[in-house]
């Protein structure tokens, strides 16, 4: 899972103050509350082509915003009328 990856890497724990333990409750909380989704759908329209998994599947999941840190979907602003958001920018929407 690629979540894992990223938050295991030393600067992004080092940077958050992110712990294993923190990992582990993150992940239990996306097993738990998540959706996964198997897109059948085709898109190409991020300038990174491994970044389109990532439209194609909130477009199929009917997701109503994207959180990410990758430069390329956050220059798209948004696909398909979903909005691409920093984790900051969407924790001010929900908790602002």
């Amino acid at each position: 899972m690629e979540m894992v990856e990223v938050l295991s890497r030393p600067q992004i724990q080092q940077k958050y103050h992110i712990l294993p333990d923190d990992i582990t409750a993150l992940i239990n909380l996306v097993r738990l509350r998540g959706e996964l989704v198997s897109p059948d759908l085709v898109i190409d329209a991020c300038r990174d082509p491994k970044d389109n998994r990532f439209l194609e599947a909130a477009v199929e999941g009917e997701a109503d915003v994207i959180v990410s840190g990758d430069a390329d979907l956050l220059d798209m602003g948004e696909f398909e009328k979903i909005p691409i958001l920093r984790v900051s920018e969407f924790l001010a929407q929900l908790y602002g």
